[in-house]
Protein backbone atom coordinates (compact mmCIF):
# COMPACT_ATOMS: atom_id res chain seq x y z
CA UNK A 1 0.00 0.00 0.00
CA UNK A 2 1.38 3.54 -0.92
CA UNK A 3 1.69 6.18 1.75
CA UNK A 4 0.61 9.25 -0.34
CA UNK A 5 0.33 12.57 1.26
CA UNK A 6 -2.37 14.83 1.14
CA UNK A 7 -1.97 18.58 0.00
CA UNK A 8 -2.22 21.63 2.15
CA UNK A 9 -5.22 23.46 2.81
CA UNK A 10 -4.45 27.16 2.18
CA UNK A 11 -6.31 27.65 5.60
CA UNK A 12 -4.69 25.08 7.86
CA UNK A 13 -1.74 26.03 6.24
CA UNK A 14 -1.97 29.53 7.33
CA UNK A 15 -2.65 28.84 10.63
CA UNK A 16 0.25 26.68 10.80
CA UNK A 17 2.52 29.56 9.97
CA UNK A 18 0.56 32.22 11.47
CA UNK A 19 0.37 33.60 7.86
CA UNK A 20 -2.58 35.24 5.46
CA UNK A 21 -4.78 32.89 3.64
CA UNK A 22 -3.64 34.51 0.28
CA UNK A 23 -0.02 34.02 0.89
CA UNK A 24 -0.38 30.63 2.37
CA UNK A 25 -2.12 30.02 -0.90
CA UNK A 26 0.20 31.50 -3.16
CA UNK A 27 2.80 29.63 -1.30
CA UNK A 28 1.20 26.14 -2.42
CA UNK A 29 0.52 26.94 -5.49
CA UNK A 30 4.92 27.83 -6.03
CA UNK A 31 5.48 24.56 -4.10
CA UNK A 32 3.23 22.58 -6.32
CA UNK A 33 2.35 19.64 -3.92
CA UNK A 34 5.80 19.99 -1.99
CA UNK A 35 5.17 19.70 1.57
CA UNK A 36 9.30 20.80 2.21
CA UNK A 37 9.54 23.48 0.22
CA UNK A 38 6.05 25.14 1.03
CA UNK A 39 6.88 24.60 4.79
CA UNK A 40 10.44 25.58 3.91
CA UNK A 41 8.67 28.94 2.32
CA UNK A 42 5.75 29.53 5.48
CA UNK A 43 8.74 29.79 7.93
CA UNK A 44 10.70 32.26 5.42
CA UNK A 45 7.21 34.18 5.58
CA UNK A 46 6.37 33.97 8.65
CA UNK A 47 9.55 35.94 10.22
Amino acid sequence: MTNIEKPYEPVSFAKKHRISVEDATAILKQAEGNKKLADKEGRRVAV
